[in-house]
């Protein structure tokens, strides 16, 4: 009996034994992966790129998993990641547009910026490699990274050629007068039902048209300089261009159709001829339209001295939360070195209109022969790559969210004749100038 007990014994160290050797011997990419939560804002066939891109960083380094998860519009995600950081669970990445660029960097404690990210990953990481005007937005007073561009964009101008054709409009508009004089044609020819639209109305109409014409948007530099800020977009250049835009409402030439990309099917649909949006559409454009259509610089006013000068950026950056441990921020590293890489731009500048962040990415599309095949693709590009002047770098605000908002309904009232421009913008400055003096308040506060 006991030597049986023996024989039971023996065997059950037997395969302990070759249960423990199993264990040391199985390979790395079976023990946990460290996760990476990527919350972000992209919906629909951006939302499956953004898929895409987290499978291929996955596939390719098997210690870490990136997730993306959807958590709506810009304004939702922006809730939904300073909610999730107040109850101690937020997620690594952070998607923020970039009117959240002020409210992400006066968040004390809540980020982790960029650059000291990549230096845990990566010690020979080099800023330079991203294109200025995009890159600058989102760096501190000391030109340090505090976020990683990702889908950066900028106003263009979409029209229909064969809308165009049948106007018997020959030359691309290039001024605003030239292009009033074109939808005139458009409306008399009934071409199409509706001759012009625009999405992002405060963005395209108000922020980068004080940029392109290097003329003040906001006090201290647009934002840059400090928190003691005062809007100033209530003066000649905005009065007049808005006066224009509401003549054209009166008169059935403009379409308002929405605050943010809403208008944007009224153009792909063949209903306006004339669309002023982000480039970041050209993707979705592309794959909706059923008529020729081209991309083309916004319009200016040529008796601005200088003028155009540059467009100004969009669309959003990823910020890393703070709380998390060393393995994320090497993983969260590798992941924007990832992102970063030329052939990973150039296919994600290449399938969505969004610019390329990185000058190599640009040279590498540019050599594939892409812009030949998609004339007006690399429009945005050349917008942003003027000589930056004191007013074109920008505009960074707190409570930019807040600001626009004003400035949608300040606009509304001007498209539904309740005021006059020169009244409404008066009112949407010194309303934004009191969201402005909360900011400011609270941050002197130390509040998030």
């Amino acid at each position: 009996m006991i030597s049986g007990l023996k024989q039971r014994l023996a065997r059950i160290s037997a395969l302990a034994a070759v249960s423990l050797c199993g264990v040391l011997a199985m390979p790395a990419s079976a023990h946990a992966q460290t996760e990476i939560q990527w919350w972000h804002a992209m919906a629909g066939a951006l939302g499956e790129r953004v898929n895409d891109l987290a499978a291929k960083f996955n596939a390719e380094n098997k210690e870490y998993k990136v997730v993306p998860v959807f958590k709506g519009n810009y304004d939702e995600t922006l809730a939904a990641g300073r909610a999730a950081f107040r109850a101690h669970e937020p997620p690594a990445i952070l998607q923020v547009f970039e009117v959240g660029t002020a409210t992400m960097m006066a968040s004390k404690g809540v980020i982790k910026p960029v650059y000291e990210v990549m230096a845990m990953a990566d010690k020979k990481w080099d800023p330079s490699i991203y294109v200025p005007a995009v890159a600058g937005y989102y760096t501190d007073p000391k030109g340090r990274m505090l976020s990683m561009p990702f889908n950066s964009s900028t106003p263009v101008m979409y029209y229909n050629k064969d809308a165009f054709k049948k106007a018997g409009i020959t030359e691309v508009p290039k001024t605003w007068p030239d292009l009033q004089t074109a939808l005139l044609k458009i409306q008399s020819s009934q071409a199409t039902p509706c001759a012009f639209t625009t999405g992002w109305q405060s963005w395209v109409q108000l922020e980068t048209m004080s940029a392109w014409h290097n003329e003040v948007f906001a006090s201290q530099s647009n934002g840059f300089g400090g928190l003691n800020v005062n809007l100033e977009f209530n003066k000649e250049l905005e009065i007049r261009h808005i006066s224009r835009l509401s003549s054209w409402v009166k008169s059935g030439l403009f379409t308002y159709a929405g605050r943010k990309d809403e208008p944007a099917a009224k153009f792909f649909t063949g209903e306006c001829a004339v669309l002023t949006t982000s480039s970041g559409n050209y993707g979705n454009i592309k794959k909706n339209a059923k008529f020729d259509f081209g991309v083309a610089p916004l319009p200016y006013y040529d008796e601005y001295k200088g003028a155009p000068y540059n467009t100004i950026i969009g669309g959003a950056s990823l910020w890393v939360m703070n709380g998390k441990t060393p393995a994320v921020y090497k993983g969260v590293g590798k992941f924007f070195e990832f992102l970063s890489r030329p052939e990973i731009q150039a296919e994600w500048h290449q399938a969505t209109g969004y610019v390329p962040i990185t000058k190599a990415a640009y040279e590498l599309t540019l050599k594939s022969g892409f812009y030949e095949k998609n004339p007006g693709a690399d429009v945005a590009i050349k917008e942003l790559s003027g000589k930056v002047q004191a007013n074109s770098r920008g505009v960074r605000l707190g409570n930019f969210v807040e600001i626009r908002t004003i400035i949608d309904e300040e606009l509304e009232n001007v498209w539904s004749n309740k005021k006059s421009p020169k009244q409404a913008l008066d009112d949407a400055a010194r309303r934004g100038d009191e969201q402005l003096r909360k900011f400011e308040a609270a941050n002197k506060a130390g509040k998030i």
